[in-house]
């Protein structure tokens, strides 16, 4: 195996485990939830809460984006390998 493979597929490793924390550390969706309850937010924790998710979820967008860069650069390589034509 070719060391660009074994680098390429450690990225990924940490390119995807770095995908599963910012989705976990992002809250859900229940804007109504707290109307129910007599919990709802104020002002203050409603802006504190959107810059935070807004800072995860641009974050999970660009993993997300490595992540696809990655999968199809070693699928590339891996067929052009398997062809014969580079790594031989």
């Amino acid at each position: 195996m070719n060391a660009l493979f074994i680098v390429l597929g450690i990225v990924l490793a940490i390119v995807s485990i770095a995908i599963i924390v910012v989705i976990i550390l992002q809250e859900g969706n229940q804007q109504g939830i707290g109307v129910v309850t007599g919990a709802a937010d104020s002002y203050f924790s409603k802006n504190k809460a959107r810059s935070i998710d807004a800072f995860l979820s641009r974050w999970t967008k660009v993993f997300a984006a490595v992540f696809v860069v990655f999968v199809i650069a070693l699928n590339v390589l891996s067929f052009l390998q398997e062809k014969g034509i580079i790594f031989s």
